[in-house]
């Protein structure tokens, strides 16, 4: 027995050293591109640390929220993201944020590493991070999304023993990005769900009433977030990028922070956006209330379907959002049996693409060329079919096959009473 132990851990530890190595090369490329030692094509990925992070910096240090910037589009724990540079006063400013963002990412690898090591897991989860993160170039250190993501993460791996402290993060990290509260979509139902869900209601009232409380402004992003078209790299957008060659009388513009269309027709496809992320709420509920078992990886596989429905539905599809989707799909296949692998290596691919469609190519998909049409065509079916794969997977294994063993054994009863009638 000792030996098999021995051979167990000799193997485990060969098992996090490669994902390590390979997270150290692949850091080390990202740091030299954030940091501007190597130019990376494209445009500049880091203005918006040195500029817009910076200009929010100054204006929060002062005690209050940027009221006046409709670019911020934040929860007001957001703020503690753009203040965070202050813990290492020695840098500068962007240099701090991007030093802080390695050690978020090496933080996530950390736990997967771990997670995966244990009985039942795999390393597939610290695979999917170390490639994911990579694949999606400097922009992966250049926004804040990668610590709300470590928040996320943490909550999953954390909080599956513990739904108090499971709610606790995911109300904490709503408030730094709203979508980390999709993680208690899976939790399962009793007592698990009623301690999470509870607990994330009572932290997230508390650190909303000390913000709005505590700085003017807090509020100040949900009419700017509201008033957000559609930006040129989400799923609806791209009937305006086809429309463009048809005469459409549109232009993209900087508009809130981000390059959206302007024109006729625009707020339908952006109400239609809305309406199909309505659409995938109900199925989340549909989904919930007809679950029948709950598997150890289904909180995870849930949250990252739940997170796939709402980024692919939405009227933004930004590069960073899918640090969120390579996050989810690393807790995910930290669980030997989930059934996300297809929808994760999807993601994956969908990242390269990313990656291609900016910074690299950027001003082809503005200009709505073939070439960057073709970018966003095959991103965006790369996030609806793996969005799609992941709710059929996620169907099929809480609700299809459950009821089917469920309606084996009845039958088998009945066919023995006809026999031997």
């Amino acid at each position: 027995m000792a030996g098999v132990a021995s051979g167990s851990d000799s193997a485990s530890g060969g098992g996090r050293r490669l994902p390590l190595a390979v997270w150290i090369l692949t850091r080390t490329a990202l740091m030299l591109c954030v940091l501007k030692v190597v130019a990376f094509p494209g445009p500049d990925v880091t203005t918006d640390v040195s500029g817009i992070y910076q200009g929010w910096y100054e204006v929060l240090k002062t005690g209050i929220f940027p009221m006046d910037d409709v670019t911020w589009q934040y929860p007001p724990a957001a703020s503690l993201a753009i203040l965070s540079p202050a813990l290492l006063p020695f840098l500068g400013y962007a240099t701090a944020f991007f030093v802080l963002a390695l050690l978020c990412d090496a933080l996530v690898l950390s736990l997967l590493l771990y997670a995966g090591g244990r009985p039942g897991k795999s390393q597939r989860g610290s695979w999917v991070w170390v490639a994911g993160v990579a694949l999606l170039g400097p922009t992966a250190y250049a926004r804040y999304d990668l610590m709300v993501t470590a928040v996320a993460v943490i909550a999953l791996l954390a909080g599956a023993r513990r739904p108090r402290c499971l709610g606790t993060l995911a109300a904490f990290g709503a408030l730094l990005k709203v979508w980390p509260l999709l993680v208690l979509a899976g939790t399962p139902r009793g007592r698990a769900t009623r301690r999470s869900w509870a607990t994330a209601a009572g932290t997230a009232a508390a650190l909303m009433l000390l913000f709005v409380s505590a700085m003017p402004g807090a509020l100040a992003f949900v009419t700017f977030q509201r008033e957000r078209g559609t930006e040129i790299e989400s799923l609806g957008a791209l009937a305006f990028h086809v429309a463009r060659h048809h005469g459409w009388d549109g232009q993209a513009l900087l508009n809130y922070g981000s390059v959206e269309f302007i024109g006729p027709h625009v707020s339908l496809v952006s109400a239609v956006a809305l309406a199909l992320t309505a659409i995938a709420l109900a199925w989340l509920l549909l989904w919930r209330l007809r679950a029948k078992k709950f598997a150890p990886s289904t909180p995870c596989d849930a949250a990252f379907t739940a997170v796939l429905l709402f980024t692919t539905t939405s009227r933004v599809i930004s590069p960073q959002y899918l640090i969120w989707l390579v996050g989810l799909a690393a807790a995910a296949l930290v669980f030997r049996r989930s059934r996300m692998g297809l929808p994760a290596w999807l993601v994956l691919a969908a990242a390269g693409v990313t990656l291609l469609e900016f910074p690299v190519w950027f001003a082809h998909v503005v200009a709505s060329d073939p070439l960057g049409v073709a970018l966003l065509a095959v991103r965006n079916g790369l996030l609806v079919t793996a969005t799609l794969t992941a709710c059929l997977r996620l169907w099929r294994q809480t609700v299809t096959e459950p009821r089917r063993r469920k309606l084996l054994p009845a039958q088998s009863t009945r066919d023995n009473a006809l026999t031997a009638s």
